[in-house]
């Protein structure tokens, strides 16, 4: 066994002596567990949070969508596209064409942003389960006799229309490439009408308050287009590599389009999350580093106390590196210790959460999709918080014993 090791275990783990440097040490010890255990238990709720988004978006947004770098439509068949549709890891491919419109229903009126797509849409996404109120119980476009709007909870309301209501919704545009009539304004807007089919709720305020789903040929009449699409929406097989297929889908595309996975396509959202996530991480860090101040001083003050063992220890022919290795050792196993008992406890406190929902979101948790605090916890968080630990426990015991150890430990 390691001499130093040994000699810092014994001083760590001595059954007989009860003193104040060995209280001082456990306290130490419990000092990074709580830090420790903090730290594990915030990024893994962190972590949930950003799950829990990502699984509400899957719900509307498709695996990957393909955009034009400059305009805002391009001709859905060119060979290029066709040869990205005939790819065996693509499973549904909608064409989607996307624009400002003006909305009304009777007395009220709103700017909406409408969305045309194709029956492809329903399966592409998983709409059906955010489906809060529909004419038929499922996602409807259109059939023999009309065709049909799904609206966002916060767009139905701006509009106060439900499905099965008599009346349609008259979608305004203006007419594509022709100059505004002033003498007859209306003459100039193109206008088709739509009965509400459905209200679905993402709980994303982007989609839930602006957002009209509308079939593709009527959007195409509305703003003067015949085949041309603003985006591509994909669907992969089972077991496809997202990341390959997209880089496929670049090379097959070239510069002139942009293929984006969900990620990217809220790519703001989740970088404000990662970046909380960060900055409660860099925040107990700094929790993390006072609790490491018992370190110091619990160090300094066995250095004090075990003079007439270093003493024994230079009768005996140890030098000075030795002795501090001693000390060291010392250190970074009450930063070791601390962090393996402050991860498994972490560890344990997560799995209670994720099966028990032990603690709530609050007395407004009624008001949220989820009552209790989801949990995710990543093997990468944890390397990295025991890889923090131990290095913060480096320098807190690095420097007592290199810079108050030349008074203590040295000839």
């Amino acid at each position: 066994m390691n001499f130093p090791f040994y000699i810092a275990r014994r001083y760590l783990f001595s059954k007989k002596s009860h003193n104040a440097i060995n209280i001082i040490s456990m306290v130490s010890v419990c000092g990074v567990v709580v830090a420790t255990m903090a730290l594990v238990c915030a990024l893994s709720v962190l972590n949930g949070f950003v799950g829990l988004v990502s699984s509400m978006l899957s719900n509307f947004d498709p695996e990957l969508k393909i955009q034009p770098v400059q305009g805002k439509v391009f001709d859905p068949t060119l060979p290029a596209v066709r040869e990205v549709k005939e790819l065996p890891e693509v499973a549904l491919f909608c064409e989607v064409l996307q624009d400002n419109a003006q909305v009304r229903y009777r007395d009220r009126q709103i700017t909406a942003t409408v969305k045309g797509v194709d029956d492809t849409f329903g399966r592409l996404t998983r709409i059906d389960s955010i489906l809060v109120d529909s004419r038929e119980g499922r996602f409807v476009l259109s059939d023999e006799v009309a065709n049909y709007a799904n609206l966002g909870v916060g767009t139905a309301f701006s509009l106060g229309v439900r499905p099965n209501y008599a009346d349609p919704l008259e979608i305004y545009a203006p007419k594509r490439n022709e100059k505004v009539n002033l003498s007859n304004p209306v003459a100039s807007l193109n206008l088709e009408y739509a009965f509400v089919g459905g209200v679905y709720a993402t709980n994303q305020q982007m989609y839930d308050e602006n957002f009209i789903l509308l079939p593709l040929s009527m959007v195409r009449s509305l703003f003067s287009y015949e085949k041309e699409v603003s985006a591509i929406e994909l669907s992969l097989v089972p077991g496809a590599d997202i990341h390959s297929v997209k880089s496929r889908i670049k090379s097959l595309l070239g510069d002139n389009f942009s293929v984006k996975d969900r990620y990217e396509q809220q790519e703001a959202s989740f970088r404000m999350m990662q970046g909380e996530k960060w900055m409660i991480f860099l925040i107990l860090c700094f929790i993390l580093i006072l609790a490491l101040f018992n370190v110091i001083g619990s160090l300094s003050m066995l250095m004090i106390e075990k003079k007439e063992d270093v003493r024994t220890l230079r009768n005996m022919g140890a030098d000075d590196r030795l002795i501090r290795r001693i000390f060291l050792f010392e250190g970074w196993m009450i930063s070791g210790l601390g962090a393996l008992i402050g991860i498994v406890i972490g560890l344990v406190l997560c799995l209670l959460q994720q099966e028990l929902d032990i603690i709530k979101l609050g007395q407004a948790a009624g008001s949220f999709i989820i009552d209790a605090y989801p949990v995710r916890v990543e093997a990468g968080d944890i390397l990295i918080v025991f890889i923090t630990v131990l290095t913060i426990g480096f320098l807190a015991a690095w420097y007592p014993v290199h810079y108050l150890g030349k008074k203590w430990l040295t000839r």
